[in-house]
């Protein structure tokens, strides 16, 4: 007797309320995991900050710290480092910079190569959080470099009507006001 061929089954769909409680399971979850890291970070689409504590009193001598394509350390000489690993992405090294900040932590900019994506955790061996969850920073237009900002403000005037349009528009209502005994419902500018 052999046995049954598997069959391909699709989970059932959760109910709004079994969804916002996955959904809250999950952030305690990530939540947890990510304050026990040895350091705190954020991010942009742009960069990294990483935040690692280091014991009060360190100077910058006492520091090891290497910043690679795709590779992270950071810790004190002669100890084990407190992060290091694998980065998930490729940053920008030349861009990437790091200060100590109040001799008791270690302040790291990480440029990321591609700015287009959301890291889903800094070395590839912490726990990952969940990138479609992450609430951007509203940007601002002068914040973008001019190319792209040529294109937001061109997008941002698609289907807005042109300065002609505009003299038209006008023109039809001074007229339309003027002569309110005309039907100009059916009028079309063009």
């Amino acid at each position: 007797m052999s046995a049954p061929a598997p069959v391909d089954t699709v989970p059932p769909e959760l109910s709004e309320a079994e969804q916002k409680a996955l959904d809250a399971q999950n952030a305690e979850r990530e939540k947890r995991e990510q304050e026990a890291l040895p350091y705190r970070w954020r991010q942009t689409l742009q960069d990294l900050t990483v935040v690692v504590p280091v014991p009060p009193g360190t100077r910058g001598k006492q520091l090891d710290v290497s910043l690679q394509k795709r590779a992270i350390r950071v810790g004190l000489k002669g100890q084990e480092p407190i992060l290091a690993g694998e980065l998930a992405k490729e940053i920008r090294v030349d861009d990437s910079t790091w200060t100590l900040d109040d001799s008791r932590e270690v302040t790291i900019s990480l440029e990321k190569a591609d700015q287009q994506t959301w890291w889903a955790h800094v070395v590839t061996s912490a726990p990952k959080i969940d990138t479609t969850k992450i609430t951007p920073e509203n940007s601002k237009l002068s914040d973008l470099d001019g190319e792209t900002r040529a294109m937001v403000e061109k997008m941002m005037q698609m289907g807005k009507p042109s300065s002609d349009e505009l003299k038209k528009q006008e023109m039809l209502r001074k007229f339309q006001e003027q002569h309110p005994e005309m039907d100009f419902s059916k009028a079309k500018i063009g």
